[in-house]
């Protein structure tokens, strides 16, 4: 199997779906007998971490950069994900590369952060040297090494391949290929066009949580009618169907209308108001701007109104949505992928989470990739990386507040007397992910979930 991708943009321009769904599906679905139950320790182990990176993280896709950032030829980007480094490049002969970041001579680092107008990967500590396509070129004191054939300390290759403008690596040479990792989510998401899109910054975020801890808050409904209020009026948290797949899951939600859990009555201005406040940049309108009644037609909802502002912002930088239906801009459809990238997006939106180890079990990163729909023909522009701490970080309403609940929740999985988590169908998105997990680690028969669907959608066996 081939190392390299070479970068093209589909112009093609897929129909939308035409599957049928159940409009009252809900997010539970069918209820399992008990509740399933995950052994707390796999979010602060050492030992649990160890096999993570022994077996897990060396084995499955991760997402490393968008394309954006290494759109030119030169351009690189150094992809960390617990002790593996793996370097990003765009070679001159237009083809992507990913290589293991480290100098064949004793194992330093060649390239640190992103950048461009790059030649060759020289290492800083003793000069050795490789082209872009990984083949060693120059060895300072050769002879000194007595028969040192250069043919045989090439960089060691890592697999790279991209979804839309999503830079895909794995460090296993033997891995199924990408697009049949990803299932059936590229296929799903077809109609909504991602390769119009336009990475415009990478947020990483130092949060004392561990990965899977961040993970799962986006990986799940049932936190919404408690930590996000405000969402509860502009937002559908119960017929919010969810499908998996294996590697896989999806998440639908529809906004624009009120939660069914309230019970009371709410006007069209009321749900305005909380949809301005949690995603009001969207359609760019400011927090505190009125409903606009009197552009409301007679017989348009709400939903209606926000869609018809949502297509005349994007019309403001040049971008035509009026290929997209109401629904397809009011309804947010989030993919989760094995084991840690989340995939935000309607018709005028994408966000794409991934959560990462920190230097403990209790640590991990949060990076938020941001982008924006663009004409076409855009210039390209390089994203800017912004690294923060967790209580420097403001994303937004809804994000700070998932954001500020993750200490709370590292330490309480602490507690001597939480010895499992206690997952509801309606989790099941997490259920999945301990499913894959258990499948990579080899998890011991008395050290695996308990309880839930014996029967439930399983993952594929784990390509090692």
């Amino acid at each position: 199997m081939t190392h390299t991708a070479q970068i093209s943009y589909s112009t093609n321009t897929p129909a939308p779906p035409t599957r049928p769904r159940s409009a009252r599906e809900d997010a539970i679905g069918v209820p399992p007998q008990r509740p399933t139950l995950v052994p707390a320790q796999r979010y602060y182990s050492s030992e649990f971490a160890a096999l993570e990176n022994e077996r897990m993280w060396p084995k499955v896709w991760q997402f490393a950069c968008t394309v954006d950032h290494v759109a030119e030829p030169g351009d690189y980007f150094e992809y960390r994900c617990g002790p593996y480094s793996v370097l990003v490049v765009h070679g001159d002969d237009g083809e992507l590369r990913a290589f293991q970041n480290v100098c064949r001579h004793r194992g330093n680092a060649l390239c640190t952060g992103a950048g461009s107008q790059l030649r060759e990967l020289r290492c800083g500590y003793h000069g050795w040297t490789w082209d872009l396509q990984g083949a060693l070129r120059r060895v300072p004191h050769r002879k000194g090494f007595g028969a040192l054939p250069m043919s045989e300390f090439p960089l060691v290759p890592v697999q790279v391949d991209t979804w839309e403008r999503l830079v895909f690596v794995n460090l296993d040479s033997s891995a199924i290929p990408l697009r049949d990792y990803l299932e059936a989510v590229p296929d799903d998401i077809a109609w909504n066009r991602l390769g119009e899109f336009r990475c415009y910054a990478t947020m990483t975020i130092d949060v004392d949580a561990n990965w899977k801890t961040i993970a799962d808050g986006f990986s799940e409904t049932y936190h919404i009618q408690t930590l996000h209020p405000e969402l509860h009026r502009c937002m559908d948290d119960v017929y919010a169907p969810q499908t998996i797949w294996g590697h896989t899951g999806k998440s639908e939600q529809r906004y624009g209308v009120p939660s069914p859990h309230l019970k009371e009555n709410v006007d069209d201005a009321a749900v305005w108001d909380a949809y301005v406040s949690t995603q009001g940049t969207l359609m760019g309108v400011a927090e505190g701007t009125p409903f606009p009644a009197e552009q409301q037609t007679p017989g348009q909802t709400v939903a209606e109104v926000i869609a018809d502002r949502t297509r005349a912002f994007a019309a403001g930088r040049g971008v035509d949505l009026q290929w997209a239906t109401d629904d397809q801009i009011m309804q947010l459809h989030q993919y989760n992928v094995f084991p840690n990238l989340s995939v935000l997006t309607n018709a005028d939106h994408l966000t794409v989470l991934t959560s990462r180890p920190g230097a403990d079990p209790d640590r991990g990163e949060l990076v938020m990739t941001l982008w924006m729909r663009m004409p076409p023909g855009a210039p390209r522009g390089t994203p800017a990386d912004i690294r923060l701490r967790a209580d420097e970080a403001h994303p937004g309403l809804v994000l700070t507040q998932d954001i500020e609940v993750l200490p709370g929740l590292q330490r309480g999985l602490h507690q001597p007397g939480l010895t499992h988590l206690v997952l509801s169908n309606e989790e099941r998105r997490i259920i999945n992910m301990h499913r894959n997990l258990e499948r990579y680690l080899d998890v011991p028969e008395q050290d695996r979930m308990t309880g839930g669907d014996t029967d439930g959608a399983a993952a594929p066996q784990a390509h090692r």
